[in-house]
C-alpha cells in the first residue's frame, strides 16, 4: 500500500469517527465527551502479568488496552471511496470510563464474529485522538511490513 493510499484511508477513518461522535452521545456518565486527551487503561496481555497502568496517549500513538463493547455499529463499506477498505466498527468503554471507536479493517483481517455488547475486547492498534474519546485503528497486520502489527482479542482468540 503506498503512502498516499494509507493517508487517504486514515483520513477517512478519522473523518468518519469525528462525524459519528459529533452526532452521537453515549449517556450522561460519559467522561470522554469532557476530555480532549486519551487515558487508556493499558493492561498487559501477558498472562503472567497482573499489573496495569494508566497512560495518556498522543495522536497517532501505538496503544494496547482493553474495554467493554457498549455499542456495535454498522460496518463502513469502502471507507475512503472505491479504493478504500471496509471496517467493522464498535464502541469500547475503557476501565477509565472513556469511550473509543474501534475501526477494524476487515479487508485485511478477519471480522470478530458474533460480537455482543458487554464483550471484553483486548486491543493493540493506533490511537487517533478527538474530542469525543478517540479512534483505535490499525488493528491488523501490515501487508507491506512497514508498520507494527495490531490485533484484537476476544475470548482468547486473536483477530489480526
Amino acid at each position: 500500500m503506498n503512502n498516499r493510499k494509507l493517508f487517504r484511508i486514515i483520513s477517512f477513518v478519522i473523518a468518519l469517527a469525528l462525524s459519528y461522535f459529533a452526532t452521537t452521545h453515549f449517556g450522561k456518565n460519559n467522561q470522554a465527551s469532557q476530555s480532549n486527551h486519551a487515558s487508556i487503561d493499558n493492561t498487559s496481555t501477558d498472562s503472567n502479568s497482573s499489573s496495569s497502568s494508566t497512560e495518556k496517549f498522543t495522536d497517532n500513538s501505538e496503544v494496547e488496552g482493553k474495554g467493554t463493547v457498549v455499542k456495535i455499529l454498522n460496518d463502513d463499506n469502502k471507507a475512503g471511496g472505491d479504493n478504500g477498505s471496509r471496517h467493522q466498527r464498535f464502541i469500547l468503554r475503557l476501565d477509565s470510563g472513556q469511550t473509543v471507536l474501534v475501526a477494524h479493517n476487515i479487508d485485511l483481517a478477519p471480522r470478530i464474529e458474533m460480537i455482543n455488547e458487554d464483550d471484553t475486547i483486548v486491543f493493540k492498534g493506533v490511537y487517533v485522538s478527538n474530542d469525543k474519546g478517540g479512534v483505535i485503528h490499525w488493528t491488523h497486520r501490515d501487508p507491506n511490513g512497514r508498520h507494527e502489527d495490531g490485533w484484537l482479542k476476544r475470548n482468547g482468540k486473536i483477530y489480526q
